[in-house]
């Protein structure tokens, strides 16, 4: 992290060729927000489960496990330079925006056999709810992967890859600036996704188009590559061929003859022939629109590293990236700015998960057999869900003022028990976010600083929305005094320091009861009111017409020892088929006496909220 705590030199892009674009502006550096822990999910395994991973090289700041990151891959990326990921990540995979002129939005069908009510995503202006927005203009569309390829360049090992999966509207584009971020002498291979399963619109007057595109380059000349077999459809006589004194020569026999050999595989080679994921692929497909086939991931993990290298996605839409990175013994990072899309990931994250410990557990108790030798070892069983710049500040006071001091690069102050540190030479006090600043909050800072007649620094206070009248009370108060002036940082709105997002949960109503050595977790009442504003734009239909509060619900998760930090799901409702409901009704064992037992609860949009009660 720089010396002001928040901002990261990038380094400049010196290839050949350079595209240009109206507004082309170069990234020397960019600004870095702090995460917010928000989740954990762990599953517990047997000893000797997981693969003997070196984790020396990962920061400490982060738990040993996989990372999972909600919210704009600039700011995410930004994060990870700052602590401690720069030049670590041995593969970037990104599936990014295509500039298709398509809008892909969320549609959500409420739970329930009869629920035939289907809630669009959300517009523009409020982006989560859109799986992908892919219609730009096109100078937008340059400068928006410049940006963030610069950036992941910097996140890259010296023997790091990064692939980028395009496809015939903006190949010719992107490659030019890959040749400009990573210089065209570091282009490896543009490998031809051919989806021979798809089906095409025969009015067209052209080809059908059946392919998409991977461009791989590297960072520079040493780079980790395997070459990969495949399996031919029918097996094929081969010469067999051997190396003398390093050379492959044609193998002969006795009489001079040529040597041939079965085949049943081949080199696998720069047309990869992967079907499209079927509609009846209940396991795989997750019906987010532009999910990627597992296979089409685990040949480019394959490819491009080694068991325990940490991998990276920042698009990593419906998390087909670091769903097989966890199957293959990888480390990886995932990001992305749309909650659903962390949703969908997180799920699949906990069922891989799960099936890796089961089969530990499994080969535990006997000797393995022939098909469970195959199955890597895993590099983790846990990974951690983080916010960055996007916080949940429904939250205790302490946490938020975390968040804002690393924010804004404040040094804390642990002995004061007023203010919450120091910015440069002036006093720093936080007010609390759960409302505007006003000439009270103000007059409260006056009051403590007559009490300190010595005190003759300035103050910065720093505030999550503002009453005019505060800012009025501010101006006067200056104007009036030559020492002890205040200067106001507004988190939503500040020149420099503003973008500082709150985010508004839903509401549940829950009981928890201790029943001797179990407890009953009950939910009698979910609210959304981002649903219910969208039913309410519908012609005729009304509140009365959800009956089952369980209609509008996701998913439920439980944690029954919370610490008031991170959430680790112990208990999880998810249920599989839309028309199946959560249960709403949950026994499980009793933690410890005075223990808070945490609910999490999520809607079919992807708003969440959590309710914790002492037992």
């Amino acid at each position: 992290m720089s010396k002001n705590g928040n901002e990261n030199k990038i380094g400049k892009a010196k290839g050949r060729q350079m595209l240009t674009w109206v507004g082309k502006r170069p990234l020397e550096r960019v600004m870095a927000y702090p995460a917010q822990h928000i989740e954990r999910f762990a599953v517990e395994a047997p000893a000797g489960a997981l693969a003997a991973t070196d984790w020396s090289d990962w920061p400490e700041k982060f738990p040993q496990g996989g990372l999972l990151f909600h919210g704009d891959n600039k700011d995410v990326l930004a994060h990870l330079l700052a602590n401690g990921f720069r030049g670590k990540v041995k593969l970037i995979y990104i599936d990014p925006p295509f500039d298709s002129a398509a809008d892909y939005v969320r549609k959500v069908e409420l739970r329930g056999k009869h629920g035939s009510v289907k809630v669009e995503g959300e517009e523009y202006t409020l982006g989560e709810q859109i799986q992908y927005t892919d219609i730009w203009a096109n100078d937008n569309y340059l400068q928006f992967m410049y940006e963030r390829l610069l950036i992941q360049k910097e996140l890259l090992a010296n023997d790091g890859i990064l692939v980028l999966h395009c496809d015939w509207k903006k190949s010719h584009h992107l490659r030019c600036l890959l040749d400009e971020v990573f210089g065209q002498d570091q282009f490896r291979n543009e490998i031809y996704w051919y989806f021979y399963n798809k089906m095409h619109d025969v009015r067209k007057e052209i080809f059908p188009r059946a392919t998409n595109t991977l461009l791989v380059y590297a960072k520079t000349d040493k780079s980790t590559f395997h070459r990969l077999a495949i399996p031919r459809e029918s097996v094929v006589k081969q010469l067999k061929r051997v190396k003398v004194d390093g050379v492959l020569v044609n193998l002969k026999d006795e009489n001079g003859d040529l040597v041939y050999q079965d085949s049943d595989a081949k080199t696998l080679d720069n047309i990869w022939g992967i079907p499209l994921i079927p509609p009846a692929d209940v396991k795989q497909k997750t019906d987010y629109p532009t999910q990627k086939p597992e296979a089409l991931l685990d040949l480019v993990i394959q490819a491009y590293t080694n068991s325990s290298d940490i991998v990276l996605d920042s698009f990593v839409g419906s998390g087909t990236t670091v769903v097989s990175a966890q199957r293959l013994g990888r480390r990886w990072i995932g990001c992305d700015i749309n909650k659903g899309a962390i949703q969908t990931t997180a799920k699949r994250l906990q069922t891989v998960m799960r099936e890796q410990a089961e089969l530990a557990a499994k080969s535990k108790q006997r000797e393995l057999v022939k098909d469970e030798e195959a199955a890597p070892q895993p590099a983790q069983l846990a990974f951690n869900t983080w916010r960055v710049n996007d916080y949940d500040l429904q939250i205790q006071h302490n946490e938020a003022v975390e968040l804002a001091c690393e924010h804004i690069g404040v040094t804390r102050t642990r002995s004061d028990s007023y203010f919450d540190g120091r910015l440069g030479n002036r006093l720093v006090k936080i007010v609390p976010f759960n409302h505007p600043l006003s000439p009270l909050d103000l007059e409260d800072i006056e009051k403590e600083l007559q009490r300190r007649p010595d005190e003759q620094r300035d103050v910065t206070v720093v505030c999550l929305g503002m009453e005019l009248a505060a800012r009025a009370w501010a101006e006067q108060h200056n104007r009036n005094r030559p020492i002890n002036k205040f200067h106001i940082i507004e988190l939503r709105t500040d020149r420099k320091y503003g973008g500082f997002i709150k985010h508004e949960p839903l509401s549940a109503v829950i009981d928890v009861q201790r029943k001797g050595d179990h407890m009953i977790v009950e939910i009698t009442d979910v609210f959304s009111p981002t649903i219910m504003q969208r039913l309410n734009l519908e012609e005729g239909l009304f509140r009365a017409h959800i009956e089952d509060w369980r209609a509008v619900v996701d998913c439920v998760l439980i944690d029954t020892i919370y610490n008031g930090e991170v959430f680790n799901v112990v208990a999880s409702d998810v249920p599989v088929k839309k028309q199946d409901m959560v249960a709403g009704r949950y026994e499980l064992p009793a933690p410890p006496p005075g223990s808070t037992v945490a609910v999490k609860v999520i809607d079919m949009l992807g708003e969440e909220v959590v309710v914790t009660r002492e037992v």
